[in-house]
């Protein structure tokens, strides 16, 4: 069992990395596209636009966005192991033990 977890923890860390690298490879170019835009686009003139100062922020936005979606995610799991344990009755006999596969006794 031990080592089921090593290798699935093992795997979810070259996921992560992987996404990771990803991510840091699309910030990098949006920097480059985000300077050469700069660069060659005129300076424009900002307006001022009404209730411009109402609308959140980028970052609020961001940042609420990924609290909606903790708590979304937090629910789901919730949700998961209430699933589970409801079904627990099924997946074993009344001394708590598993029953044996199917083609066990094979």
């Amino acid at each position: 069992m031990a080592e089921t977890r090593t290798t699935r923890e093992e795997v979810q860390a070259e996921i992560l990395d992987a996404f990771r690298k990803g991510q840091e490879a699309a910030v990098d170019t949006i920097k480059h596209w985000a300077a050469t835009i700069q660069s060659i686009a005129p300076s424009a003139p900002v307006r001022n636009l009404p209730y411009a100062d109402k609308l959140p922020r980028p970052e609020e936005l961001v940042a609420s966005a990924y609290d909606f979606g903790k708590h979304l995610l937090a629910a789901q799991r919730s949700f998961a192991e209430s699933v589970l344990r409801a079904i627990k009755p099924l997946m074993s006999d009344t001394k708590g033990t598993t029953p044996p596969k199917a083609d066990a006794a094979k």
